[in-house]
């Protein structure tokens, strides 16, 4: 595969491709991270992070994958810092958030 994906230099177009997905991959996961957990889980991005830092540094044969778990790691280091940013967005109002005791609203 990654033949043919030299041959027809598509590397930069897929390495954007990838980009893109993994950013549109976190946006998601850095709210529902915050909902669900609040700020205590930042060390699963960090976690991720250096997990994708490895997978780069392992994979520096094929170009393709050793950018996409760059990027990856990258993300996930910066979604540390948007889990916080996420915490003020819901204190402002713009995101709900969640209520802690959720059995007494059913009683």
């Amino acid at each position: 595969m990654m033949h043919w994906v030299e041959t027809y230099h598509l590397t930069g177009i897929l390495t954007g491709l990838m980009t893109f997905l993994i950013i549109g991959l976190f946006h998601p996961l850095v709210i529902k991270g915050e909902y669900y957990f609040g700020t205590k889980c930042w060390w699963v991005f960090a976690l991720l992070g250096i997990a994708g830092i490895f997978g780069s540094l392992y994979s520096y044969e094929n170009g393709l994958v050793s950018a996409s778990c760059g990027v990856f790691a990258f993300s996930s280091f910066w979604s540390i810092g948007e889990l916080f940013e996420q915490k003020k967005r819901v204190k402002k109002g713009w995101f709900p958030k969640r209520e802690k005791d959720e059995k007494s609203s059913h009683e």
